[in-house]
């Protein structure tokens, strides 16, 4: 991964850590500052929203840390695992919470039903974010295990040699 692209990731990622932290303050601040103008409803979906920048926050911080191993060549290791499990419990948590945000919305919406099921088939494409990104585990855990074998063999041809 080239210099430039690390940087503009980083960068990416730097300016939505930003974005997530302000959102979550701005509905701390609404919890807090207004607590009689949230029915239950508009509380029920600031709590989720704080919660659900928590974990978009999770998972930039594992990406972060991804990005480094990848910069320094030591991305197809056992550690990496650690931060790969954090992205795909992120996405996880954040399709658990679209469901939560489905079922709390689903009342308001008995005429028209449609926006109740479109937002479920939301939250089934979020699990399905995290299935991939499960997929590129068990890639990855192949490649640690292909690096592992390479190094094994060429530590026994060395000694042949």
């Amino acid at each position: 991964m080239g210099k430039l692209a690390v940087g503009a990731l980083r960068a990416v990622l730097g300016v939505v850590l930003v974005g997530t932290v302000l959102v979550q303050g701005g509905m701390v601040w609404a919890l807090v500052a207004k607590p009689d103008d949230g029915a239950l409803p508009l509380t029920a979906f600031r709590v989720i929203t704080i919660l659900g920048m928590a974990a978009a926050q999770v998972a930039l911080g594992c990406v972060w840390r991804l990005v480094a191993m990848v910069r320094r060549g030591t991305v197809f290791s056992h550690a990496a695992f650690r931060y790969v499990d954090g992205v795909i419990g992120a996405i996880t948590a954040v399709s658990l919470l679209w469901f939560t945000v489905t079922a709390v919305n689903a009342p308001g919406q008995r005429d028209d039903p449609g926006v109740t099921v479109i937002m479920a088939g939301i939250g089934l494409a979020i699990l399905g974010v995290a299935l991939v990104v499960l997929v590129l585990r068990m890639l990855l855990a192949q490649a640690v295990a292909r690096d592992g074998e390479a190094a094994r063999m060429q530590a026994e041809l060395d000694e042949v040699i």
